[in-house]
């Protein structure tokens, strides 16, 4: 099999959890930790959304050194969080917080192409 496949899995998947995280923020955020907020639809969806994430992770683990995809998630996290704080949220962090992003992105390109 193609060695991009498990990196673009991986990035499909940690899409999908922060998509859910966004999601989860939004309605907790307006609904409250309540039974009903649990018991809607849209934790069904955010649910199945993480179920279906999982899947690709645990695709990457078979098929990726366990040190190296956990370095991988953990890189792409924080990029995507931050890009997509940035652009729905709205959110600015500061300098050294961008440096930080910075240095994840840095790490996440030498980890891919090792």
């Amino acid at each position: 099999m193609n060695n991009t496949w498990p990196i673009i899995i991986l990035v499909g998947s940690q899409l999908l959890f922060t998509t859910s995280d966004l999601m989860a923020r939004h309605y907790m955020t307006k609904l409250g930790f309540t039974t009903a907020t649990f018991l809607s639809i849209w934790f069904v969806i955010y649910a199945l959304i993480r179920t279906f994430a999982t899947f690709g992770q645990l695709y990457v683990f078979t098929n990726v050194d366990l040190g190296k995809t956990m370095a991988l998630f953990g890189a792409i996290s924080i990029i995507l969080a931050n890009i997509l704080g940035f652009l729905v949220l709205k959110e600015v962090l500061s300098p050294a917080a961008y440096i930080g992003v910075t240095l994840a992105v840095v790490a996440f390109i030498v980890l891919v192409l090792s």
